[in-house]
């Protein structure tokens, strides 16, 4: 069945894991956290595309293989998406870096990037730290976890957490696909949920329904984060809250991270960017 799939990609700690939560209220639509789907396509595409092998493939058969096996991966993971038509929300963070691709295998898709002020991202990566004292988080790894100057070192490098998913994200926004990205704000999805979910079905052309905020499911996989010893890394609040408080992280690297938000200020409503991405942004939401 080719069935309707959008993509949900973006910054760390930026509200995917609560976006999908609120989405999968509703029975027509799939939403789960982090899937492998994306990775699974990194590893087939340079098969496919040079070494020994490429001379086996054309074009078309490439996208008939990353098309089956975005098909394939969903109707296998859930038994209930193969009973009656869905739309799927496949959740990856390296989906920005393949908006060429997916322009290809599923034009009709849109990529939602949830995006976050850099400071409080990672502000929640090194509270998570420390809330986990005797842990040592592979997202730092043992030769990077001993100062918070260290550890955001290790996030912000290009292979990093937060910098490989920085790059993605302004590749695709700047990129020639950007129509085809939705970018969500944290603050925003926070402060007015219904509102955000309102302005994102009518840009996906869904039917209404009526979601709420107030009674959330907790769809964390324990052991998904246990293999990362990072306990609490997927796990979502009941409600959806705006939770006000002071950053931990020192002002040297707040004055850093500061105004990097390259996406605010381009116009109210669902306004696009110079290379045509819709925002979702605070104060820009009529």
């Amino acid at each position: 069945m080719h069935r309707t799939i959008h993509f949900i990609a973006g910054l760390p700690r930026s509200g995917s894991t609560l976006l999908a939560a609120l989405l999968r209220q509703n029975p027509l639509l799939h939403a789960s956290m982090s899937s492998p789907l994306a990775v699974l396509c990194e590893r087939i595409l340079p098969v496919m595309g040079s070494g020994e092998y490429a001379t086996l493939f054309d074009d078309e058969r490439r996208r008939g293989i990353l098309s089956g096996l975005i098909d394939s991966y969903h109707d296998a993971g859930d038994a209930a998406l193969v009973r009656q038509p869905q739309v799927v929300f496949d959740t990856n963070r390296a989906w920005c870096a393949h908006m060429r691709v997916l322009a290809d295998v599923r034009p009709d898709a849109f990529v939602i990037a949830c995006v976050r002020d850099p400071v409080w991202i990672i502000d929640s990566f090194e509270r998570l730290f420390r809330t986990n004292t005797y842990l040592v988080s592979k997202l730092h790894g043992i030769p990077n976890s001993g100062t918070v100057f260290d550890r955001v070192e290790q996030l912000m490098a290009v292979t990093g957490a937060f910098g490989a998913a920085w790059q993605a994200l302004q590749d695709a926004y700047y990129g020639e696909f950007a129509h085809r990205l939705i970018l969500v704000d944290y603050d925003e999805l926070v402060a007015e949920p219904l509102r955000v979910l309102a302005v994102l079905y009518d840009l996906l052309e869904l039917a209404p329904f009526t979601h709420d905020p107030e009674a959330l499911d907790d769809m964390a996989d324990a052991g998904f984060d246990a293999a990362l010893n990072t306990p609490g890394l997927h796990r979502v609040r009941r409600r959806v809250q705006q939770i006000h408080r002071r950053t931990v992280l020192p002002p040297q690297i707040v004055k850093r991270l500061a105004d990097t938000m390259f996406w605010r200020g381009t116009g109210a409503g669902a306004a696009q960017n110079p290379g045509g991405a819709f925002i979702i942004a605070p104060d820009e939401v009529e």
